[in-house]
């Protein structure tokens, strides 16, 4: 079911009936949440007039990133990037969706996402789980720093190796932050009282989404660049994109 195999020149686990690729993530621990110096470091975007309107808005929901905290999280395998069109099929082989452009292009799921859900092998990230993938063992904004992330840094389509092995992170994964993705945790406004390991909080109701600079593109203008911070999180309303986890191959 599994073969290791190098891809644009990293490690990886190909699930073989789907093709999808997946990397290894490492143990260890993070801090969790929006923390005093990435809240400082959209200020100081603000003041430099990077931003398109006032954050207000933004500040006053900071509390729902928020206490930060330190959390434990065990290795498990994270796929590269959100299934494809091409990728969802497997499971679903009537898949259509006329958002995406093709096959290549990140899937999304909105009628048909729990249907795909008991299709999967694989299961949902938590959110713990997932900023920690996206972090890739930074503390700021993005992997890749302090400043106003650009409409550049989204990736829908991974057609191209070349580009879509020019995004990764540290940790070999592409377009964290680009779709709106879907995790295990029920939607509650704050880390107050939250496990400090990576467990997923149960519950009735809507599920935590992360990301969601790409569907917004092209940008309007309306401080899109938000929904690329590692650590912004809302509630799953609409469509979402899946990128599945699994764990560890044994021997």
């Amino acid at each position: 079911m599994w073969a290791q195999e190098i891809v644009t020149g990293r490690p990886a686990w190909r699930h073989t009936p789907s093709g999808v690729v997946f990397r290894a993530v490492p143990g260890g621990t993070f801090l969790m949440g929006l923390s005093d110096a990435e809240l400082d470091a959209v200020r100081a975007i603000e003041r430099s007039d990077g931003s398109d309107d006032d954050l207000g808005a933004f500040f006053a929901g900071a509390v729902q990133a928020r206490p930060v905290r330190e959390v434990r999280v065990e290795p498990f395998l994270i796929a590269r990037h959100p299934l494809t069109v091409a990728q969802a099929r497997h499971w679903l082989p009537e898949y259509e969706d006329s958002f995406a452009e093709s096959d290549t292009s990140t899937a999304r799921f909105e009628g048909d996402l729990d249907e795909l859900l008991g299709a999967l092998p694989f299961r949902l990230p938590s959110e713990a789980e997932w900023e920690y993938a996206a972090r890739a063992g930074t503390t700021t904004l993005t992997f890749q720093g302090d400043g106003r992330p650009d409409e550049d840094q989204v990736l829908d389509d991974f057609a191209d190796e070349e580009r879509t092995a020019a995004a990764e992170n540290s940790f070999g994964l592409a377009a964290m932050g680009s779709a709106n993705e879907i995790c295990a945790d029920v939607w509650i406004p704050h880390f107050t009282n939250a496990p400090m390991d990576a467990r997923p909080r149960t519950g009735d109701g809507r599920r935590v989404a992360r990301g969601g600079g790409g569907d917004l593109s092209p940008w309007q203008g309306c401080d899109e660049w938000l929904l690329l911070l590692s650590a912004t999180r809302d509630e799953c309303q609409d469509f979402t994109a899946v990128r599945p986890v699994a764990p560890l191959p044994i021997g």
